[in-house]
Order: C-alpha cells, then structure tokens, then sequence
C-alpha cells in the first residue's frame, strides 16, 4: 500500500510540470517550465528543470507567476499550491 501511494505521489508531481524548448533572447536554447495550478508548487518546477537538463544542472533566466513563499507564510509548514500561475526559464549548463 505504501508503495502505491508513493508511486501516486511522485505521478502526480511529474505530470504537474510541462517543459517546453524555448530560444532566449541571446539566441541560446533555453527550456520554459510551466509548473502553473493549485496542484503543482514551485520545488515542481526546480524539480522539473533539473529533469529537463541533462546534466541536472541550470541557470535560471527568469521567473514570472507568484513568487515562492517564505517559511512564515507556508500552511503548516507546507507550500500547499495556493499560487496558480508560475513559470521558469532555465538555460541548461
């Protein structure tokens, strides 16, 4: 059973986050991150960049919706996806 419910749960963020190949205002190729919904949060998107690039690693180029909460602002200590727009560009290193 605990292994259903984790394998839900790890279904259920990847599919939260779509990545989308973009080309940045330098002409490099750049990947765009929509990790947007009451589902999804923004640790979605880090998530999904990191997924995106093969190395793992990134460079973020921009950033638009609400941004990550603080600490304080979190519904018992938890992001619980109250932000419906957000949006990563991230150029791959």
């Amino acid at each position: 059973m605990n292994r259903l419910l984790a394998l839900f749960a790890v279904l259920a963020l990847g599919g939260c986050a779509s990545a989308t190949p973009t080309i940045l205002k330098n002409g490099k190729q750049g990947v765009s991150i929509d990790c947007s919904g009451a589902a999804a949060s923004w640790d979605a998107c880090y998530q999904k960049a990191s997924e995106a690039c093969a190395s793992g690693r990134y460079d973020i180029v921009g950033t638009t919706g609400t941004p990550p909460p603080k600490d304080s602002d979190k519904t018992l200590g938890a992001d619980v996806g109250n932000y419906a727009s957000r949006n990563l560009t991230i150029l791959c290193k």
